[in-house]
């Protein structure tokens, strides 16, 4: 596993580690002396990569290029256009293949165009103030002849939030979500060899699925597949484990698709592999599949003795399944599972491993400072780090699907997983959504329930509880392992009750009920799966309403809510409470509560956009942290001006005493309470306050706040000193200030720029609800004595150099080592290029025609109509000319800056004429290219190639004919 380092606030003394149990802190462990800031050092480990379940998947994530706005299409202009604008391959506008996008911005998926918005008052507050609006993507995508007859698909894993999808002019799918993702076939629509296959699509991003920032766009993975034409349909194996009574066993479940033309027999082939790769288990068996339809395998692994996925040990296997057709594996999946037992019961909650297990959860969404939505794989892992050190164990995806990567990791750092379905309707195209949902996710250990909503009005009626009944039975229909769950927000103890149709009752909130519900209902099991709902402004230990500030002492809450400390007193105390989720893991864009403009994001978080962690962080790592010492102070200790007046001093610790010093003289000791914490009111006076933690006597972890300087330098601190040089792996840099004596400012508030080299910056944050500055950029201000830049790598062996400069300050610059990967398999950008395809061809003259001679209006017979890649018959000797004429409007950006037209394959001796003008000539009478500038204009080109042949050669325009814009230098 991979070890891992966290940046944590307060002064929490804790022993850093990564997805492996952590080890309990030995000996005397200082939190720094840099105030509120302990720097960990820096791990020099490369990512592990997410396991290749299907490598007939291939990234299909460059060579696109956007346009932000719709693109309006007029309406037909009389009967013949109404004709054709209803036949298939001639949508008009943007989604027509030959339509001009060379002036389009080229973008880069995954791609959040909210995301670089300014923030706008007049635009929709829960969505954090940022227009959305329409977009439109475009990419032009070439087969290989190769791939003819073979089963083509496009994924995209999310799209925000509406979305229409045209292949080659032909609408093939409808998107009403964006946290589903959107499978095509495109088999009947797909061209091969030179011929192009152009995607456009259109994203409704005005749309809204929630109150929450959603962001907009193409904003997850997105895929090219090319699979046999017998081969395992997407999503189609189904391979969780269950304990039966001789034993554990892996019951294999495969759909085949086929787009064979006849009948096909195969074998199916599945192993169970270890985690050191050993096959532990085999089983095959033979299927025959009609064309166009499908067929399934079931299989039985016998596992014998596992090793058991849990929290702590999440040990993991492979489902290793091939598909052998005529002796030759034609297709294969490689699915991680866990062995692992998972029960509610209504008295003891949450049982893993038939061990009671306290759910120690977290709300998420989705979105991270400086990126939006399109979190990149690397940095959905940091963020996970950061909980995992926190000792959460759990995490609730709300409320909507959660990136596939995010399950992955969670399989691998030992997480458990509510998986929420976001739209409350049985209706075909929502039912449609919660059934993608588990056929994709079934097979993860770390998902634990299924929920089918959050927080409906319609939860205590009979029309909920029908609805309800319908949803719960397509999830068992699919997967019968797991139960299912609905985040209620109210009618728990109504006659009429969604919680009667559901395996377990879901508490958003009303933690007051917890007791009556037990009581009314013991037979049902419950957890809450929304709780807390406090406000913190990360390094505020004072409110300021007039500055929408909100002190992080963990005493402002909502009207529905809790502390942080009294909202786990509650469930902690009743072992039939499997759990909570605290609202949430994360500060969020949108849903500015209490707040509205000019406050952009959410207070709620235990870490703030970026990850810098508040003093909820410290709280929590106290109460669920049961494997290594904890201890931390709040606030920090440079409080210039108050001398003498009294400081609020909140203790975090998981101890059994904590004493706290100040400069040097004890103030007291205290019986640790771990859930509701420790305080003293200690006058203020500039020097070293120090919580001192003990267990049987004996020191297991200090804290340690000292009064910092004057700011004097800037410093850059990574997560990892080594990158690796695949184009895809980003990290978060923290940005702070120190003083003479190199520690932390927690009070610096002032401007910083960066410049990079060997990497991109793809991000900024600061973790300011109320900043209003660019999230991409060079330049961001240090809040409260942090700020981060989100970088990526470039591809290859080298270095990346950042440098950060605020005036006044020293300079800060940091070097990361990137290291030579293979980069992931992608499809690489065509380039777009605009193809004359519609040519008139002259007949035969016995000398050169002029190359002004053209048919007459109307002439539909004398000159041929004629496509490149056809050579023209041999000519007689006596006629060796012929004349190729076509009229073409340049696109935009070839009509400003000039292009250049180029003919693949010219057969004969040839000349080119642009607009009356020779532009070229070709002097072998040989098959070759023909290459010239066009001169920049607008309209319409007229395009004359003057061919000579030699007798009894083929002549003509063998190969495509392009005109395309210059390189760029």
């Amino acid at each position: 596993m991979n070890r891992r380092s966290f940046l944590l606030s307060g002064a929490a003394a804790v022993a850093l580690a990564g997805p492996a149990p952590f080890a309990m802190a030995r000996g005397r462990v200082r939190a720094g002396g840099a105030g509120a800031l302990p720097m960990p050092s820096p791990l020099a480990e490369l990512p592990v990569p997410l396991p290749l379940v299907d490598p007939a998947r291939v990234r299909l994530e460059q060579g696109w290029v956007f346009h932000a706005g719709d693109v309006p299409v007029p309406p037909p202009a009389n009967h013949h256009d109404t004709y054709l604008s209803v036949k298939a391959g001639n949508a008009p506008g943007a989604a027509a293949p030959a339509f001009d996008d060379s002036d389009w911005a080229p973008v880069r998926l995954p791609h959040d165009w909210a995301a670089t918005q300014p923030f706008v008052q007049s635009a929709n507050v829960s969505q954090g103030y940022r227009p959305r609006g329409i977009g439109w993507y475009r990419r032009v995508l070439t087969l290989d002849p190769a791939d003819r007859g073979k089963r083509i698909e496009l994924h995209f894993d999310g799209i925000a939030t509406h979305a229409t999808v045209w292949i080659n002019g032909s609408e093939v799918a409808h998107s009403w979500s964006g946290y589903s993702a959107v499978v095509i076939d495109m088999t009947p629509f797909a061209r091969f060899g030179d011929e192009e296959n152009v995607i456009a699509i259109r994203v409704d991003a005005e749309a809204m699925e929630g109150w929450w920032y959603e962001g907009a766009g193409l904003y997850r993975h997105t895929w090219l597949v090319r699979r046999a034409p017998v081969a395992i349909a997407t999503d189609g194996v189904h391979c969780d484990p269950r304990a039966g009574p001789d034993g554990w066993q892996v019951p294999v479940d495969v759909t085949l698709d086929s787009v064979a033309r006849d009948v096909a027999g195969v074998t199916v082939q599945a192993q169970l592999l270890d985690a050191t790769g050993r096959a532990v288990a085999h089983a095959t068996t033979d299927v025959v599949v009609t064309p166009l339809d499908q067929a399934r395998a079931a299989l039985m692994l016998d596992a014998g003795g596992v090793a058991l996925w849990s929290v702590e040990r999440p040990t993991l296997y492979t489902v290793l399944v091939h598909v052998i057709r005529d002796g030759e594996t034609v297709d294969e999946r490689r699915v991680p599972v866990g062995f692992r037992s998972i029960r509610f019961d209504a008295d003891r909650g949450f049982l893993l491993n038939d061990r009671s297990v306290k759910l120690k959860g977290v709300c998420l969404h989705q979105d991270h400072a400086g990126v939006g939505v399109a979190v990149p794989d690397t940095l959905l892992e940091w963020r996970l780090g950061r909980l995992k050190a926190m000792g959460c164990n759990a995490i609730r995806c709300s409320h909507g699907a959660p990136a596939a990567e995010l399950l992955h990791l969670a399989d691998r750092m030992g997480f458990l997983v509510m998986n929420e379905n976001r739209r409350f309707n049985p209706a075909p195209d929502y039912l449609a959504q919660l059934q993608w949902l588990v056929r994709r996710d079934r097979n993860h250990p770390s998902v634990i329930l299924w929920s089918v909503f959050n927080e409906e009005p319609m939860q205590g009626s009979e029309a909920g509880v029908e609805m309800v009944r319908r949803m719960v039975h397509a999830v068992k229909a699919l997967d019968d392992s797991r139960p299912v769950t609905a985040a209620m927000n109210g009618a728990f103890l109504d006659p009429v009750s969604v919680s009667a149709v559901v395996d377990v009752t879901g508490f958003n909130y009303y933690q007051n009920d917890y007791d009556r519900f037990h009581r009314a209902y013991p037979g049902r099991p419950m957890t809450s799966s929304e709780d807390t709902s406090a406000y913190e402004t990360r390094g505020a230990y004072a409110s300021d309403p007039a500055r929408h500030v909100i002190t992080s002492y963990d005493t402002e809450v909502t009207s529905w809510g809790d502390t942080h400390r009294a909202t786990w007193r509650k469930i902690a105390e009743r072992p039939f409470v499997a759990g909570g989720f605290v609202w949430t893991g994360f500060d969020y864009h949108g849903e500015p509560t209490p707040y509205d403009w000019p406050t952009i994001s959410s207070f709620f978080g235990i870490l703030d956009l970026c990850g810098f962690p508040k003093t909820a962080f410290d709280i929590r790592s106290a109460q669920w942290v049961d494997d290594r010492a904890v201890v931390a102070i709040a606030p920090h200790w440079t409080w210039p001006g108050r001398e003498g007046q009294p400081i609020r001093v909140a203790v975090s610790c998981n101890a059994e005493t904590v004493t706290l010093i100040v400069n040097g003289k004890a103030i007291g000791t205290q019986a640790v309470d771990r859930v509701m914490g420790n305080e003293w009111s200690v006058p203020y006076a500039p020097g070293r306050i120090e919580a001192v933690a003990r267990a049987g006597g004996r020191i297991v972890a200090v804290a340690v706040h000292e009064t910092i300087g004057d700011a004097v330098a800037l410093r850059l601190t990574p997560a990892r000193t080594i990158m690796a040089g695949d184009g895809e792996d980003v990290q978060p840099v923290t940005v702070d200030a120190v003083d003479a004596a190199g520690r932390h400012v927690p009070t610096a508030n002032l401007a910083v720029h960066f410049s990079v080299a060997g990497a991109a910056i793809i991000g900024l944050g600061n973790g300011d609800p109320n900043s209003h500055e660019p999230e991409q950029g060079d330049a961001r201000s240090l809040f409260n004595g942090l700020a981060q830049v989100i970088l990526r790598a470039g591809l290859g062996e080298g270095r990346v150099v950042l440098t950060a400069a605020a005036p006044g300050l020293r300079p800060a610059r940091l070097t990361i080592d990137c290291r030579r990967t293979a980069p992931v398999p992608r499809v690489a950008a065509t380039p777009r290029v605009q193809r004359l395809l519609d040519w008139r061809r002259s007949p035969a003259f016995a000398s050169r025609p002029s190359p002004d001679l053209a048919p007459t209006d109307g002439d539909n017979n004398s000159w041929a109509f004629v496509q490149p890649g056809v050579a023209t018959r041999t000519e007689s000797a006596g006629e060796p000319w012929r004349l190729y004429r076509t009229a073409v409007t340049p696109w935009r950006r070839v009509a400003a800056e000039g292009g250049v037209l180029r003919f693949e394959a010219v057969a004969g001796r040839a000349e080119l004429w642009i607009d009356g003008r020779k532009l070229a000539d070709k002097a072998s009478a040989d098959p070759a290219p023909l290459v010239a500038n066009l001169p920049p204009a607008t309209g319409r080109r007229l395009i004359v190639l003057l061919v000579e042949v030699v007798p009894g050669a083929p002549s003509g325009l063998l190969g495509p004919v392009t005109l395309a814009a210059r390189a760029a230098g």
